[in-house]
């Protein structure tokens, strides 16, 4: 007992020193941060498996998939960027004690959020054969009858999984992980378990994935909708008050969601030009990225839940006007973040082809995959923390616009060109796409570590 004692002293001192402030300990934050990590690695994991069984109808499957969910990826985040603007208003109010606004950026949060998403997808069933043709033109018959069909049934589904971030965001934002938790777990089980249905046992391919995902996604906003009126005793939020938000609440919402909405259509839109790259490349290239994307993922599983448990953490400290306490937690999550990783990757490394085994890929590209992740690995250690959960944090802290410019130019000056020039011009592919990414990463963490060193990041007032 006293060895155990004296074991857990120096863990708890180190944790005092570096996760807890005047107004939040440790325990607090790792209250916050268990939810979040379990959250990610289910959704993470999730996506691991939908993406295996896809596998099992084909590569024309599997490569339409992962050609549709990079304009997926594309356009949701625009709705999710608006939901994290709602999340950043909820933590500064909640930092300030303020209960009444809280409930009122929630609202106005679920009902922004879900207004865009519908616009969006009307727009995307509506001109679903134009955009295909035009982004994806270069890629098989099989492949884009596949992608016609996802497509049309991803647009249906982006009601359903708005509802569902805008609410999950709202309650981060208050330190509700563990609601946040419940609900998300509710909707991406499901959806693996309706993928089991409609593709393992009913053979339905792509239509099935649809389905499930459909089924799923307005399942989660149910859930969300009932908990968030109904079971909910912080937010406090009544269906009527949807109707009746005030526009000075919506400009607050709006203040950080749309620089983040317009990053994320830039940042992702130069993704998906990349992924027009790979797509030109043929059908062994495109399942090669989507594979090492998926896998890629893994490895961020604890650093992603960090830069979404930075959000609550500054946001409440700014809220209470403690800059100190911002920066120190801000410190202490880019270190663990880069830990984290490479924690992960000594784990996962030795763990490839069982890993890879899943996805019953061609054996045609398993040393292409291998190369491309551990690459991606080594790059992640030093990079991914400063150019992730830092500007998370900035705009925490209602720096939104600064972070927004740097991500868009960083992402178009040095990730498309460079993956053009690298992957089309020199001739190395996949390999050099994700080279160009990495880079990228490099310039815009130099850039929002110059950021933080100053005063700039935590002037601006928001609440």
């Amino acid at each position: 007992m006293f060895m155990q004692l004296q074991a857990r002293l120096p863990a708890k001192k180190w944790l005092e020193k570096y996760l807890s402030g005047e107004g939040m300990d440790y325990r607090q934050i790792i209250a916050l941060f268990i939810p979040i990590l379990i959250d990610q690695a289910f959704i993470i994991g999730l996506n691991l498996v939908n993406t295996a069984m896809i596998s099992s109808s084909g590569m024309a499957a599997v490569s339409a998939v992962n050609m549709v969910d990079s304009l997926n990826i594309f356009l949701i985040n625009v709705f999710v960027a608006i939901a994290t603007g709602g999340t950043v208003v909820v933590a500064q109010y909640k930092g300030s004690g303020n209960d009444r606004l809280v409930s009122q950026a929630t609202a106005g949060s679920v009902t922004s959020v879900s207004l865009i998403a519908v616009g969006i997808g009307l727009l995307l069933m509506g001109f679903h054969t134009p955009i295909l043709n035009l982004l994806f033109g270069t890629a098989s018959a099989d492949v884009l009858d596949n992608a016609r069909i996802y497509m049309i049934g991803s647009s249906i589904s982006y009601l359903g999984i708005a509802v569902v971030q805008a609410v999950c965001g709202a309650l981060r934002g208050v330190g509700r992980t563990r609601a946040s938790l419940m609900l998300s777990l509710i909707m991406n089980l499901l959806y693996v378990l309706l993928n089991v249905v409609f593709i393992n046992l009913l053979h339905m391919g792509v239509l099935g994935m649809t389905l499930a995902v459909n089924i799923a996604r307005y399942a989660g906003m149910i859930f969300a909708l009932v908990y968030l009126f109904k079971i909910d005793t912080v937010l406090r939020v009544r269906v009527r008050d949807l109707f009746h938000v005030p526009v000075s609440m919506l400009r607050r919402i709006m203040f950080i969601g749309v620089p983040f909405a317009a990053e994320q259509m830039f940042f992702n839109g130069g993704k998906l030009l990349t992924q027009i790259f790979i797509v030109s490349m043929g059908t062994y290239a495109i399942a090669t990225n989507a594979i090492a994307g998926s896998l890629a993922m893994v490895f961020q599983i604890p650093a992603s839940a960090l830069s979404l448990t930075i959000v609550t953490v500054v946001g409440q400290c700014i809220g209470r006007g403690d800059v100190a306490d911002a920066r120190k937690f801000i410190k202490s999550f880019l270190w663990i973040g880069s830990a984290s990783y490479a924690l992960v990757a000594l784990l996962l490394m030795p763990l490839f082809h069982p890993l890879v085994s899943i996805f019953s890929p061609p054996p045609e590209i398993i040393d292409d995959l291998f190369v491309v992740l551990l690459v991606n690995a080594i790059a992640q250690i030093p990079l991914w923390a400063v150019s992730f959960i830092l500007p998370s944090a900035l705009r925490a802290a209602g720096d939104s616009r600064f972070t927004s410019i740097t991500s868009m130019l960083s992402m178009w000056l040095f990730r498309v060109v460079f993956g053009y020039i690298l992957g089309i011009v020199l001739g190395y592919g996949v390999l050099g796409v994700w080279l160009a990414m990495n880079c990228e990463w490099a310039v815009r963490g130099f850039v929002f570590l110059w950021r933080f060193r100053g005063e700039k990041w935590f002037a601006h007032k928001l609440i």
